[in-house]
């Protein structure tokens, strides 16, 4: 007799998750990539000649300021001579022609003092009034700035001194210092700081306080645009320091020289009849020359790297 088949009821099964599959690690970039750039041969072959092309003629510099007249002629140029003429050299710029390099020097200072700190001083009032101030015909004015900043300088001396000859200022410093004031990069370089530094929001909360224009400027904006302060001084302070071009077409009277006229002046006696070759004396007052600028690029750096920075990084 046959057994019957017992059939069994099975639960539905569930249907199958599909197995997770685990996504690789993402990889980390190693920590050394970051200490360590990658080097790249070309950029620091070109770093190297800048380099080179900064500190060679600095370095000869140097070294032939301890040089006498003679042994100029008779050393390698990049090396130290038998006699050591430095402090003697300093001594006789100082003293040759009865002390004219000083006056150059203080020539030299007046005309810094005067015409780049007035060129800072006008550049920062008028980029702050420019960036923060809206008024009729302000792109216009925006316009003969960045005009003014593509015309060279050597463009404007002719008329510059036709100009100051109708008014009988040549040949004297005021012919020099006026044109130092007007400094149409600085007021284009302050005008875009002013921008991104002052905040609007600053100004309004320094107004509903009850604060002036003038106290709002002098106590809430100058700090912040202390930095594109010293950047600008530091431009129109190297400009004027060296100004050559200037000088020359407007100063014939030898005692309102500047540093630059008045070392080429001492350059050209050798090619004069009769003249004395005084190359050691030219030698070390350019050494002179460039302390001033060194020591206040060292002085004002701290203020100048603080403004690199500025806006780069949000909370």
């Amino acid at each position: 007799m046959a057994t019957p088949t017992r059939t069994v009821a099975r639960a539905p099964c569930a249907p199958r998750a599909p197995r997770a599959r685990h996504a690789p690690p993402p990889r980390l970039r190693p920590r050394h990539s970051l200490a360590r750039p990658r080097r790249s041969v070309p950029l620091t072959l070109l770093t190297g000649l800048v380099v080179l092309y900064t500190l060679v003629p600095l370095l000869w510099l140097v070294i032939s300021a301890t040089k006498s007249q003679e042994g100029l002629a008779d050393s390698f140029g990049l090396w130290f001579g038998g006699d050591f003429s430095l402090w003697d050299n300093v001594r006789e710029t100082f003293t040759y022609n009865d002390g004219v390099f000083t006056r150059w020097l203080l020539n030299t200072l007046v005309y810094v003092v005067l015409g780049a700190g007035g060129a800072t001083v006008l550049a920062v009032l008028g980029g702050y009034a420019l960036a923060k101030f809206d008024f009729p015909g302000k792109r216009v004015v925006f316009a003969v700035v960045i005009g003014a900043v593509a015309v060279p300088g050597t463009a404007l001396a002719v008329p510059t001194f036709l100009m100051f000859g109708e008014l009988g200022l040549t040949n004297t410093p005021w012919a020099v210092i006026i044109p130092s004031l007007i400094s149409p990069f600085g007021l284009y370089l302050m005008w875009v700081f002013a921008t991104e530094a002052i905040p609007a929001e600053l100004l309004e909360a320094a107004r509903v306080d009850g604060a002036g224009e003038l106290r709002t400027f002098v106590q809430v904006c100058l700090p912040l645009l202390a930095p594109g302060m010293v950047t600008v001084l530091l431009f129109t302070m190297v400009q004027t320091w060296n100004n050559y071009f200037l000088p020359l077409i407007m100063i014939k009277d030898p005692d309102w020289y500047p540093l630059t006229l008045g070392l080429n002046s001492w350059n050209a006696q050798a090619s004069t009849a009769g003249g004395e070759p005084v190359f050691h004396l030219v030698i070390t007052g350019s050494l002179i020359t460039i302390l001033p600028l060194i020591a206040a690029f060292l002085l004002l750096q701290k203020f100048w790297q603080s403004g690199l920075a500025a806006g780069s990084v949000k909370e």
